[in-house]
């Protein structure tokens, strides 16, 4: 059995053991599960949706920390590392509490009579799960990658599904309309299981899915939804669901406007397994005012202001527009910019583009990156010209293109740095760097 002495080198190895990226199917990986038996005898929560989904990870294990309870978090993709991916206890799990675990998943892999591989992704899930089974914690939060029906996650016979909002994203994988997104979503939904959608506009094929295979369907605005006032800090706001309100709650350390839906999700989950994970009034009052989670409208203290925001299509544009219009007047504000090329990138720039003054576009590490070149492109085809006023500039890395920012912004201005996993992990790392 090949094994390797670090995580990195795991890792390595892992970025080119499977032959495609991202390989659609639980054939593979529902086989070597069976070969570790895998079971979890405490709830799982499984979150899937396009936009949304980490921040509704974050707010449930905060609120479950602050009960008392113990709790494993998995969530993807990472920013710096891969640890990122993994929490017990709000903590993320090290190198060599991870190590043992590719260990078993490798051995497990390589004792079935025809061998499979398994895509980066699918192993280090399964490395996850591994490792929050031998915790025997009391609850277990699972991300969905991408879509629902056949990401590695859907293994999992889930206790309560959330998904969060359902937008056209991925389209190669999971269709071109939001219905068929919505199909591919719902395939985390179980039998008899709460099946929570906080999309306000759920599809009907969504809702039929969940008809269909008998689960137990909660919608946004239907069954449970929020009441308050949106958009204003200081307000109050209250959780109404099918058998319990949630009243006088501040609004949630995350910033950004859809957060309460988010929480309104959250706190949904949290109403169906009250009978397996009770929570107070007052562990959710602390659960949202301590929840973190890096790169969700993350507005950085000092000046100029700076903004990070891994937001990447259409959707996520237009509450970055949202919450950047809340945020009040600066003179200008520059953008750090990289997206993926099979993003609707004109999407994205159609609702950014009167927010943003100077673009400050970047290659990024990774092939399946648009390159700078493009991004002006696109730029330039929405009317944006170089002036006094505005500016489109190139750069081969965020980083490069987060110094020049720096460089021509007032301190009374505004730097956003936006588009991708990528965009804001580049910019984290070289601000990292520069703080030693």
């Amino acid at each position: 059995m090949t094994t390797f002495p670090t995580l990195d080198a795991w890792l390595t190895h892992l970025e080119s053991a499977h032959p495609v990226g991202i390989d659609m199917g639980l054939g593979r990986i529902s086989r070597v599960r069976d070969a570790m038996q895998l079971s979890f005898a405490c709830p799982i929560i499984t979150v899937g949706g396009t936009n949304g989904k980490g921040s509704t990870c974050a707010i449930l294990e905060s609120i479950l920390l602050r009960a008392g309870f113990t709790v494993g978090c998995h969530t993807s993709p990472h920013l710096l590392t891969f640890n990122e991916r993994a929490r017990i206890n709000g903590a993320m799990a090290s190198d060599a509490e991870l190590l043992p675990h590719f260990e078993a998943v490798e051995a497990a892999r390589l004792s079935l009579a025809e061998p499979v591989t398994l895509t980066y992704f699918e192993f280090t899930t399964l490395a996850i799960m591994s490792l929050f089974a031998a915790r025997g914690l009391d609850a277990v939060i699972f991300e969905v990658g991408l879509g629902g029906r056949l990401d590695a996650v859907n293994i999992l016979d889930t206790d309560c599904a959330v998904i969060t909002s359902i937008d056209i994203d991925h389209t190669d994988y999971l269709g071109d309309t939001r219905e068929k997104i919505a199909f591919e979503k719902a395939g985390i939904f179980r039998p008899g299981k709460p099946a929570i959608c906080a999309d306000p506009v759920a599809p009907q094929s969504l809702i039929g899915h969940a008809e269909k295979i008998g689960a137990e369907l909660w919608l946004f605005g239907r069954d449970f939804r929020y009441e308050g006032q949106a958009g204003s800090e200081r307000q109050q706001w209250s959780y109404v669901g099918p058998t319990m309100r949630r009243s006088a709650l501040a609004y949630p350390a995350l910033r950004g406007a859809n957060q309460l839906i988010n929480t309104s999700a959250a706190l949904a989950a949290l109403e169906a397994l009250r009978d397996r994970l009770p929570v107070s009034a007052q562990d959710i009052r602390l659960g949202l005012a301590n929840v973190e989670l890096p790169g969700r409208f993350q507005v950085l203290p000092g000046k100029p202001a700076v903004v990070l925001d891994v937001g990447h299509n259409p959707h996520a544009a237009a509450v970055l527009t949202q919450n950047l219009g809340n945020m009040g007047f600066f003179p200008y504000t520059y953008a750090v910019f990289g997206a993926m090329r099979d993003k609707d990138i004109a999407g994205v720039l159609a609702h950014l583009k009167d927010e943003i003054d100077h673009w400050c576009v970047t290659d990024l590490p990774t092939p399946r990156a648009a390159s700078a070149e493009q991004l002006e492109a696109a730029l330039r085809e929405q009317g944006v010209e170089n002036g006094a006023d505005s500016s489109v500039t190139r750069y081969p890395s965020p980083a490069d293109a987060y110094q020049d920012a720096l460089k021509r912004a007032s301190e009374n201005d505004r730097i956003v740095v936006f588009g991708s996993f990528y965009t804001v992990a580049g910019v984290m790392a070289y601000r990292k760097s520069q703080q030693h």
